[in-house]
């Protein structure tokens, strides 16, 4: 992975000179595109970013468990450095500033609590304390909510006066689904032999409802003691994939209802009408937690604004003629849902739902490319346009900040130069900034565009093999440097409000960041 620097220097001429051709070929979209007032910015996480894991008096949160276990992990990577934002951030800021960003959307760790840098700060981005993991089972226990509002109080009241956009929690249905479901995140928990403990079939709706109900009451404690004083808005962050009907079958179309509820709906339903989706209710019966009267009104409007995250859309076919309901009682009596993916919807992602790089395939045909030679994430840009249009007619169109939304590529261990010419992600970015526009220009009440991400970083459980971000992280280099791809490149043209000609994408060296441009 590397090159003379002679090379590389006539790379970037090469690149400069196609990536100008490549975006002169499509019809412009930057920012004068938008509405005065609509903000362009990146979205990021404390463990993914942060690095510095045992600086400081950081103690540990589960994810640092979760990676020590061997083979959880690709490569058994781990977020102990991850791009060491923790000591670059001034640099970073610089980078950001440069690009013409206006948001950026960071988390602060709770097992360090650690202050913001830019406005929209995320309380919970799933790095539960590993002490209270240890303690009485993290969000399997109502003992969490005291401990996080405690958090969000201690947050709110040092931070503040300059933090005027707050995220309770970031994507739920993830952190539930992929902790307690399947177990591929921490804290790893599904049903035995697949994990070591859990209860797939129960805990993803316990720790759903334990997540929605300290939403509700950090947004409670920030209206009546702190929003008035410090003018700031509040609200959550939700992950919803597009789900679109196989085909135009009455079955397969109220399928792909049934798995919009469980999925988008059992999160926003509560926030929105006090409840969750009726559907939900029938299929999931006594193992769904119940809101109190007193819960029900608390949470019911409990939002500012709503945070969408999205990244992919899968098809979806009805599976309800082949399953038989749970007798009542314990759900384990009778035969669940076939598709490990989407349990209780009595649906599945295609006929082939079982072979994950058939996911998003209909008749053989792929419902779009496959995103930097990653098979079952396909890029299909206008599935943000048919979300937000969703959310604008079933939640009365809310405030809505999208706040990730992005472009795959796998680290093959090819050169530098291939994963920095990432044209690709550029043409990804520029549709579905189109389709933005359109969903706009429809009605839906959009704020702001932030990426996942500016940089690339600790993806989870696939470690640091998949790459999201704008800034191509020289892992194997002495200070991580940051070289744009030509996705930032292009970012900065098109959003920065600075005059073009002011940016330089490489400094005076290939190897300079953009912060020094």
């Amino acid at each position: 992975m590397g090159c003379s620097k002679r090379d590389f220097v006539g790379w970037v001429l090469l690149v400069s000179v196609a990536l100008l051709k490549f975006a002169n070929q499509c019809s412009g979209i930057d920012r004068s595109s938008f509405p005065d007032g609509f903000q362009f910015g990146f979205s990021s996480s404390a463990y993914q970013m942060e690095g510095a894991a045992h600086e400081d008096g950081r103690g540990l949160s589960i994810w640092d468990t979760f990676c020590a276990i061997p083979g959880k992990i690709k490569n058994g990577d781990t977020g102990d450095v991850a791009v060491d934002m923790y000591h670059h951030y001034k640099e970073d800021v610089q980078i950001l500033k440069n690009m013409g960003t206006d948001i950026f959307r960071l988390s602060i760790s709770w097992s360090r609590v650690f202050p913001g840098i830019e406005p929209m700060v995320t309380l919970f981005h799933w790095d539960t304390p590993q002490a209270l993991e240890d303690e009485y089972g993290g969000f399997r226990s109502d003992r969490i909510l005291e401990d996080y509002t405690e958090f969000a109080d201690f947050c709110f009241k040092e931070f503040g006066d300059r933090v005027k956009k707050w995220v309770t929690i970031n994507e739920p249905s993830i952190f539930a689904t992929h902790g307690y479901l399947n177990g591929q995140n921490a804290p790893g928990r599904c049903t035995p032999p697949q994990c070591p403990a859990g209860d797939s079939s129960r805990e993803p709706y316990i720790v759903s409802h334990n997540l929605l109900r300290a939403h509700m009451r950090a947004v409670k404690l920030y209206r009546s003691k702190y929003q008035k004083e410090q003018k700031g808005t509040i609200g959550i962050s939700v992950h919803s994939d597009w789900y679109t009907s196989y085909s135009t079958k009455e079955k397969d179309i109220a399928a792909a209802q049934r798995v919009m509820d469980n999925t988008l709906g059992l999160y926003l339903d509560p926030i929105f009408f006090g409840d969750y989706p009726l559907s939900v209710k029938e299929i999931v019966r006594e193992r769904l937690p119940v809101f109190t009267d007193e819960e029900s009104r608390d949470i019911k409007g409990s939002f500012d604004f709503i945070g969408m995250n999205h990244y992919v859309t899968l098809y979806v076919l009805d599976n309800s003629t082949n399953i038989v309901l749970p007798p009542e009682g314990d759900p384990k009596d009778g035969p669940l849902p076939d598709d490990p993916n989407l349990p209780d919807t009595f649906a599945i992602q295609t006929s082939t739902a079982l072979i994950p790089s058939q996911a998003c395939f209909k008749d053989g045909i792929a419902i779009g490319p496959s995103e930097g030679g990653v098979t079952y994430w396909r890029s299909y840009p206008q599935g943000i346009m048919y979300l937000l249009n969703y959310i604008k007619e079933k939640y009365s169109n809310p405030p809505v900040y999208i706040t990730e939304i992005g472009f795959v590529t796998l680290d093959k261990g090819q050169n530098t130069e291939e994963l920095i010419r990432d044209e690709e992600r550029v043409k990804y970015i520029q549709q579905t900034l189109r389709y933005t526009l359109q969903a706009m220009r429809e009605g839906a009440d959009l704020r702001a565009y932030m990426m996942w991400s500016y940089i690339d970083n600790f993806e989870w459980d696939g470690g640091y093999a998949n790459r999201l971000g704008l800034l191509y992280a020289n892992y194997t280099s002495s200070n991580l440097e940051r070289i744009p791809k030509s996705s930032a490149i292009w970012f900065a043209n098109a959003m920065n409000k600075r005059p073009k000609k002011s940016f330089r994408p490489f400094g005076g060296s290939p190897y300079r960041s953009i912060a020094s441009a």
